[in-house]
């Protein structure tokens, strides 16, 4: 195969795989918002929309995620990002647990082959699943 059409191909795979990236995220229960190096919300998932519905939802995206925080909590964000681009291990940290509502918020790396591109905003509740196991009738 010639190489400009290899590589029309190996682009093709790539993005499709974008579809498999993108719905697992969407299909997160929990919510997820994921910003680039300059702190713009570049994404959120459902879940992230309807939580933030009251702060402006889906218009929150293109916006800065320092502009949604305090002075304090802005600093803590540019040091974890700080962080993260010192060493590539530096990957997750755990930033904050809300009691009424029993779960805990992490900032995770986002990377590029190791190189850092973002991070993003995990929440993980603690509460037991209600759901019935293989509940599917």
């Amino acid at each position: 195969m010639e190489k400009s059409k290899e590589a029309k191909v190996h682009k093709k795979i790539e993005e499709s795989y974008v579809s498999f990236y993108k719905s697992i995220v969407d299909q997160d229960r929990a919510a997820i918002v994921i910003c680039n190096l300059k702190h713009e919300i570049i994404y959120m998932n459902p879940a992230a929309v309807q939580s933030y519905e009251k702060r402006g939802g889906d218009k929150l995206i293109g916006k800065s995620l320092l502009d949604c925080h305090n002075a304090e909590s802005n600093e803590k964000i540019q040091r974890v990002v700080a962080w993260f681009a010192e060493d590539e291990s530096h990957n997750i940290v755990y930033t904050f647990h809300n009691e009424k509502q029993n779960k805990d918020v992490y900032m995770v790396a986002l990377r590029d082959s190791g190189k850092l591109i973002g991070y993003y905003e995990k929440h993980e509740y603690r509460d037991a699943e209600i759901m019935q196991l293989y509940d599917l009738w």
